[in-house]
């Protein structure tokens, strides 16, 4: 009892003291407290910007009722558009964020600002809260999740993205997954009490839907799991009845976010239904599939072709017969990924030049290396990756589990929640090696894993078992290595990146982009209300959140008609005539452009990845010669001809403001054709 009070308030403070570590990291690094409102809204970057403008709105409405209308019927912010924004951007953080502050009657007591990151900055409190939690459950000892803490605030690189965006969907929805496979650890435990499994029950479910609603994207993280259960109950490495119960949560969350997303098709025809509906359908031949003898091996073979066939027709079936916008930019991605095909097309090749869409860097793994992560989590992975087969193979020949399994036994890959991460963990970490953007999800894991079996003795036990060490007793050497072996981890972290971590809070960094300030100063003063903004999408975020103009695209990638909406207004780069600019420009009625210099003449360090030659690419300007390319076309870039100010671009472009980052041109409504 002592060791769980201490664990509790050990997990509690340190949840507290990372919410803290934000908090202050984001002080010194914007300066938060002593800018002004406009100057702190420009710190939030591209689609974060979004987000944030209609927390903005809510709070501004007469109503929290009429604040939803507007949002759910919006047609102030993308031109010729009405768009439901709640369901279309997964704004149910920021409708509650809106009602918990108008509720609490914080109007009087801290700015809508403060109170926003505020919750965020809470919400990854309980993230490494949860995490800690999960490494002491499969560990048994509290100095596991002391570790992972340790490893994931020294790997803040590349375990979170909170330092770049605060508003991003993960950041709200990711605490509650934490909170889920936390409950769902301590669930597939064979040890546990029927209080504790109900509790534990109770809050998968309840964080399951949540992270369902937080983020769109949450539903093929959740397939993933379900895979990972799929598999551990396949190989009658848990009880099956458990994971049934989670594919009723699954199916059931499903369900609720369906209605309340406003019947979302996405859900409908989401690889987690299907897949979950397969294996629902397949329970009926699971009871004959754990016997051991040759016929049972052939229907286990029959059970996983069974289930992938039902699953794959069942997803066809729902795609043919459910209305959905189909993504096929997502699709040509992956092929062109995966060197099935090639394109020229602009929005794909834009997603392949995205960090986060590209294979990992050799910095992320020597990073990992540096910080003792990477070959920690390695040498767990593999016993219990090892110990875990051992086990498949020992049910595949018909030997029983053990029921009560002891430290003596060596046999850390019987414990059901053991194997489960391990599958899990191996499915991550493989998305994670084509999609670096995985990597936050992934490094986490790395982190709880690694902790966990550094300070476990059953994981030093099995590995001495295999050794068959008799020099030493086995059970008093993993006991003792158990507790040395993270103490020395610790003790060297604290050594080498305490100071590091002090100097960072310490150091005051400036971060002040007086030109993006002139220019929304000069868009709030000078602009008329009527008018419509067109320019790169994060630009037109920033606009749309510091002014409240409406703009003709935005910063999102999960709107097919959004996404040729960027395409056609970065035609603003590309070696067009200016008839052809001012047609596509108003054609979504702009009155005015804004030409960002970054874009214009950016050098970037990888070639091919620039806006401007992708566009090159895309209008088929690129032309090759002796193994070179160069590009080509009877029009200069229009970013540059606009600026020299003759004709026929100051026939259709008036400038009336401009700095040394950005131009702005009024779009001419009556085109003069004099030289």
């Amino acid at each position: 009892q002592v060791s769980l009070f201490f664990g509790c308030v050990a997990a509690v403070t340190s949840g507290m003291m990372y919410a803290v570590y934000l908090s202050t990291y984001h002080e010194r690094k914007f300066w938060f407290s002593s800018r002004q409102e406009l100057e702190r809204e420009i710190t939030f970057q591209g689609d974060s910007a979004i987000y944030y403008s209609f927390y903005k709105e809510l709070l501004k409405a007469p109503s929290f009722e009429r604040g939803v209308y507007e949002l759910t019927h919006n047609n102030k912010t993308v031109s010729l558009r009405t768009i439901n924004a709640v369901q279309q951007m997964t704004l149910y953080p920021e409708l509650i964020a809106s009602v918990l502050y108008q509720a609490s009657g914080s109007e009087e007591v801290i700015e809508p600002v403060y109170f926003y990151i505020g919750i965020v900055f809470g919400l990854q409190g309980i993230y490494m809260a949860a995490l800690f939690v999960t490494s002491w459950v499969m560990s048994g000892t509290w100095l596991a999740g002391m570790l992972t803490v340790a490893w994931f605030i020294i790997n803040r690189t590349d375990t979170t993205r909170i330092d770049y965006s605060i508003p991003l969907r993960e950041n709200w929805a990711l605490p509650y997954f934490a909170c889920q496979i936390a409950a769902l650890t301590g669930y597939l435990k064979n040890n546990i009490n029927s209080s504790a499994e109900r509790f534990c029950y109770l809050l998968v479910s309840a964080s399951t839907y949540t992270f369902m609603m937080m983020w769109e994207y949450s539903h093929y993280l959740l397939f993933v799991q379900a895979v990972s259960l799929f598999l551990l109950d396949s190989f009658a490495l848990v009880q099956t009845d458990k994971v049934h119960e989670v594919y009723k949560i699954y199916l059931f969350s499903l369900f609720l976010a369906y209605l309340l997303q406003f019947e979302n098709p996405a859900l409908l025809v989401s690889p987690l239904l299907s897949l979950v509906a397969a294996l629902m359908l397949s329970k009926c031949l699971q009871m004959n599939m754990k016997k051991g003898t040759f016929i049972s091996r052939m229907l286990k073979i029959m059970y996983f072709y069974l289930v992938f066939t039902i699953t794959v027709t069942m997803n066809f079936l729902l795609k043919t017969f459910v209305p959905h916008k189909e993504n096929e930019h997502v699709l040509k991605f992956l092929e062109v990924k995966f060197g099935l095909n090639t394109t020229k097309n602009f929005t794909v090749n834009w997603l392949l030049c995205q960090e986060s869409l590209q294979t990992p860097s050799q910095d992320f793994f020597l990073r990992l290396t540096q910080s003792s992560l990477l070959p920690f989590y390695i040498l767990v992975l593999i016993i219990c990756l090892s110990s875990v087969t051992q086990v498949i193979f020992r049910r595949i020949s018909g030997e029983p589990l053990k029921e009560k399994i002891t430290l003596d036994d060596g046999r850390i890959g019987e414990r059901p929640e053991i194997a489960y991460h391990v599958i899990h963990t191996v499915l991550m970490g493989s998305l994670a090696m084509i999609l670096e953007g995985m990597k936050y999800l992934w490094t986490p894991y790395m982190c709880m894993l690694a902790a966990f079996g550094v300070c476990s003795p059953e994981l030093w036990m099995t590995l001495f078992k295999w050794l068959r060490l008799r020099a030493v007793h086995p059970i008093l050497l993993a006991l003792i290595l158990s507790m040395a072996v993270p103490s020395i981890i610790g003790f060297s972290l604290w050594k080498e990146y305490f100071p590091r971590i002090m100097t960072e809070l310490s150091e005051l960094q400036e971060f002040y982009d007086s030109d993006t300030v002139e220019l929304m100063m000069w868009v709030k003063r000078q602009a008329p209300v009527a008018a419509v903004f067109a320019g790169s999408p994060q630009l037109m975020g920033m606009i749309k959140l510091c002014t409240g103009w409406m703009v003709t695209s935005l910063p999102l990638y999960n709107d097919v008609d959004l996404l040729q909406r960027n395409e056609n207004i970065y035609q603003i780069y590309s070696k067009r005539s200016a008839e052809d600019i001012y047609k596509i420009l108003t054609s979504y009625k702009a009155t005015y452009l804004i030409i960002e210099d970054s874009i214009c003449n950016e050098v970037g360090p990888v070639k091919g990845c620039r806006v401007k030659d992708l566009l090159d690419i895309a209008n088929g300007h690129v032309v090759c010669d002796e193994g070179d390319s160069y590009a080509y076309s009877k029009y200069g870039r229009f970013c540059h001809e606009i600026k020299m100010n003759y004709s026929p671009y100051v026939n259709y472009f008036t400038r009336v403001y401009w700095n040394r980052s950005y131009f702005v041109y009024k779009i001419n409504t009556v085109i003069s054709f004099q030289s």
